[in-house]
This record gives structure tokens, C-alpha cells and sequence, in this order.
């Protein structure tokens, strides 16, 4: 019945808009915009098609296919589309705007609200933003929309470290600021938070995303204790644009109707973003860097880190920058991803040794942008695998092919 009355929600709303670009929604009253724009902005910095009524709609498809072994071994040929979003937003007036996002996974399985939140300006540097909110941590939380990158596959540290897409219910505050080339920005939320799935989960280890599965969270706490994420931001139009940001509060149930079940126990993320535009080559550079500290009872075994720490580095480099194909401002890139995840930092109590539960990969690609909006990719995955005892590594390669595309 939720699936039958989204749809014909969406359906009914799609059937008023004329499809247009409206250019404006990619700025504010401050000169925000796409030249000057930061990673906070990415969730309002989006294409929509829209009428003459408030009410705008938008979205992204990805598809891809994959062929991918393991050791030799593989499960042959495999054509996905990994996701369909749609964007809806409103401008309820001057000053309150309305923002959401609705993915679909798996071939309509599974319809996630990832976004759903009130926006009030009260002034560039106070606004009030409610509802389901996006949690700040990183670059890429935010900043996720497949159209923007060049790789089929989201980063591994963001997506199985951190909880990619990671939303919950709450409220908070951002900002910004300019002055000449320079911006600054902030957010700070309080909301519902993670659950003890993180240490209880199938994966058998420390591991974020399982809280992701835990969909009563837009309903109330797990544990009555508020998670806090807050992020600041600054942006120079010549050198980049650096992020800090933290996450941090007490995961697990720890009383229930007054009844004792635990010590409260906390989960705390770090997290550093950096990207850049070289200007004498027009190379893009992003990355992104976290760190996890979370406290496990003593009655876990060693295989539940309570240290975690990943990353990945995006190196495009455009090569062709022309009218292609009867597209006037094409663009074909050749481009590098650098990653890794150790999900268990640091050593076995017994015997000193280093604990395992690493991964590391390059993935060099091409791609071809008939516009900014719609990316062609083709990528080569090379990746290593460590369990937890450092036996000799898992090794996977393969070719990946696919395309995103606002609509």
C-alpha cells in the first residue's frame, strides 16, 4: 500500500510539470551557484523541471554492467540499475522551501525516503533546517548523486565504513558566509541515531551501514539519545575547498523502561574532505578521509574493532574538451580512484600481530560527459581483500560499464 500511494503520488504530480531546466534553482539571492558553490549545497544544487506551479521534480538513473571475478572465479555477465531517485521540492515561500529525495532500489523492492526536511532562512548565516535530514559526515554523504562522478561504484569507505546516504529525523542549523573569493560554511544537527546493530550484525564485525536497515529510527530513538553531526567548511575560488567534520553519540540500548541493560556506550566519526581544480591542467582532485571509534563491550571478541579508518582519492584529468557528436560542450576525461578500509585498526591482544579486515583498490576509468548532466563510464577494478587473520589476500578485477543521468 506505500508503494501504491508514492507512485500514484509521483504520478499524479509529474502529469502538472512541463518539462523546462530551471536554471534558477541552481542559485540563491546570495550568488551561490555552481562556480561558487560547496559540498552543503549539493542537496539544493540540483536540475529540476518545473511550471509555473511551486512545486518542482527531478531526479537521477544509473545503470551498469559488470563483469567481475574473484581468484579466477566469477559469476559471469551481470546488468544492474542500481538505483532510480527522484527529487521533489517546493518553494512554500521566499523563505521556506521544501526539499526531498525518494530512491528506488532494486528494481522498485525497496523505496527509501533519504531526504524530507523544511528549509527557514532567517539570514545567510541562521537557517533553520527540520525533518529527515542528510547527517553532514564527509564529502560524499551529501555530495552523492551518481551523475557526479565518474566511477560506477560509490567509494568503498563511504558506503561500507560510513552508511552512505545516512539520513535520520531532527532538526539543526546552517550557514554561510562570503567574502571576496572566499566561503564559509557550517551545519550542526541533532537527530536520531545508530542502533546495537552495528556490533550484532551478519557482517561480523564493526560495521556502520547495518543501522542503515534499522527503518523505526524515522520513527523514534533507538536509545533516547540524540546522535550530533556538525561540519565546517571553507572554500577558496582558487585553491579548494576544505571540510572537518564529526559524528558522535551513544549507539546502543543501554535502558529500558528504567531497567539497566548496559553502560551507555558511544560511537564518535571524524571525518576530512578536500577537493580542488588544478587551474593550469584542469585537473579535479577530491578526497575523503574518516576515521571510526566505537565502544565495544569486552565481552566481544577481538574481531569487532573498535578502531576503524578509510578513505579514497578521486585524480579526472578532462583530455577533450569540444563540440563532440552534435553535443557543443562535450567532455572526455580520463580518471584514477585510490581507496582502502581497514575495519579493524590495530593488533591481537595474544600475539601483538596486526589484525587483518583490509581492503584496498585502483580503479582507473574513462569517461565521456555529452553534458555536465549525463556521464558515460568505463572502469577496470583492481581490489585486494584481507581477513581478519592476514591470510593471503582475496584478489578481484574486472571491467565495469554504465551511465547516470539527471532527468
Amino acid at each position: 500500500m506505500k508503494k501504491l500511494i508514492i507512485t500514484l503520488f509521483i504520478g499524479l504530480l509529474a502529469q502538472q510539470l512541463i518539462a523546462q531546466v530551471d536554471q534558477s534553482l541552481l542559485k540563491d539571492d546570495r550568488s551561490d551557484s555552481l562556480e561558487n558553490g560547496m559540498n552543503m549545497d549539493a542537496l539544493s544544487n540540483r536540475v529540476y523541471a518545473t511550471s509555473s506551479s511551486p512545486v518542482s521534480i527531478g531526479g537521477y538513473l544509473e545503470a551498469d554492467y559488470k563483469y567481475i571475478g574473484e581468484d579466477g572465479l566469477t559469476d559471469g555477465h551481470t546488468f544492474r540499475i542500481p538505483r532510480v531517485t527522484l527529487f521533489i521540492t517546493s518553494s512554500i515561500s521566499s523563505r521556506i522551501k521544501f526539499m526531498s529525495e525518494f530512491e528506488f532500489e532494486e528494481g522498485g523492492e525497496e523505496i527509501a525516503i533519504e531526504f524530507a526536511a523544511m528549509d527557514v532562512n532567517f539570514h545567510p548565516l541562521l537557517n533553520l533546517r527540520g525533518g529527515v535530514v542528510v547527517n553532514p559526515i564527509g564529502a560524499f554523504n551529501q555530495n552523492h548523486d551518481g551523475p557526479k562522478w565518474e566511477f560506477v561504484d560509490r567509494p568503498i569507505a563511504m558506503t561500507q565504513m560510513l552508511p552512505a546516504t545516512w539520513s535520520n529525523v531532527g532538526f539543526g542549523l546552517y550557514g554561510k558566509m562570503y567574502q571576496q573569493d572566499w566561503a564559509f560554511g557550517y551545519e550542526a544537527y541533532l537527530t536520531n541515531g545508530f542502533d546495537n546493530s552495528i556490533t550484532t550484525n551478519t557482517e561480523n564485525r564493526t560495521f556502520l551501514p547495518a543501522s542503515k536497515n534499522n527503518k523505526e529510527r524515522f520513527e523514534e530513538s533507538s536509545n533516547g539519545e540524540p546522535l550530533f553531526t556538525g561540519k565546517i567548511a571553507v572554500r577558496n575560488q582558487n585553491i579548494g575547498e576544505l571540510g572537518l567534520s564529526y559524528m558522535g553519540g551513544i549507539y546502543n540500548t543501554h535502558e529500558d523502561d528504567g531497567l539497566i541493560l548496559d553502560e551507555p556506550r558511544r560511537l564518535d566519526v571524524f571525518a576530512v574532505d578536500f577537493n580542488t581544480e588544478l587551474p593550469f591542467s584542469d585537473t579535479y582532485i577530491i578526497g575523503e578521509w574518516a576515521w571510526v571509534f566505537v565502544d565495544v563491550p569486552n565481552t566481544f571478541t577481538q574481531q569487532y574493532g573498535e578502531k576503524q579508518s578509510g578513505g579514497f582519492l578521486d585524480i579526472v584529468q578532462p583530455v577533450i574538451d569540444k563540440s563532440m557528436f552534435g553535443f557543443d560542450d562535450a567532455v572526455f576525461n580520463v580518471a584514477l580512484r585510490l581507496e582502502s578500509v581497514d575495519w579493524n585498526v590495530g593488533t591481537f591482544n595474544e600475539t601483538g600481530g596486526n589484525i587483518g579486515d583490509e581492503i584496498w583498490a585502483v580503479v582507473p576509468g574513462i569517461s565521456f560527459r555529452p553534458t555536465y548532466q549525463t556521464v558515460f563510464r568505463l572502469n577496470y577494478r583492481y581490489q585486494e581483500q584481507t581477513d581478519i587473520l592476514g591470510n593471503p589476500p582475496a584478489k578481484t578485477s574486472g571491467i565495469e560499464i554504465g551511465f547516470a543521468t539527471y532527468f
